[in-house]
């Protein structure tokens, strides 16, 4: 899986793939409706491949926590955010990451994290590296 070209952007709800990049932009299409936008310096994005989660020890990247939840969830949709309860988003948490930081990652956060797994599961961007390099090998 390749989060380096998924991004998210402050104030605009669900993840963008990078289409094309111009002199001082980045023209990024919505996973979501497939919409295309530019999105400029000025504007607040970050990729997926950049964030992490807080645990007790160390940080967690991303990639690793929602490999957690495709794994926990064998590859299926999980829980929708939207209607889970703060207890059943902490819950769900505490399956896939149970040494996170309970004082720093909020129901906020844990609600990106689902919904982002199923846009991600429903786009079929969950493809890890061990199964990038066996059809690597197939070819």
């Amino acid at each position: 899986m390749n989060l380096k070209e998924i991004i998210t952007v402050s104030g605009k709800g669900g993840l963008f793939k990078m289409i094309s990049r111009g002199n001082n932009n980045v023209i990024v299409e919505s996973l979501l409706d497939k919409t295309r936008m530019p999105i400029f310096a000025s504007m607040q994005a970050s990729s997926l491949s950049d964030i992490c989660m807080f645990t007790d020890s160390e940080d967690i990247p991303l990639e690793q926590v929602i490999k957690n939840i495709y794994v926990l969830e064998k590859g299926g949709k999980t829980l929708d955010a939207k209607k889970a309860s703060a207890d059943e988003l902490k819950n769900k948490m505490a399956e896939v990451l149970p040494e996170y930081d309970r004082d720093r990652v909020h129901v906020s956060d844990m609600k990106k994290l689902f919904t982002w797994y199923n846009i991600l599961q429903q786009n079929n961007l969950l493809v890890f590296d061990e199964e990038q390099e066996e059809e690597k090998k197939e070819e």
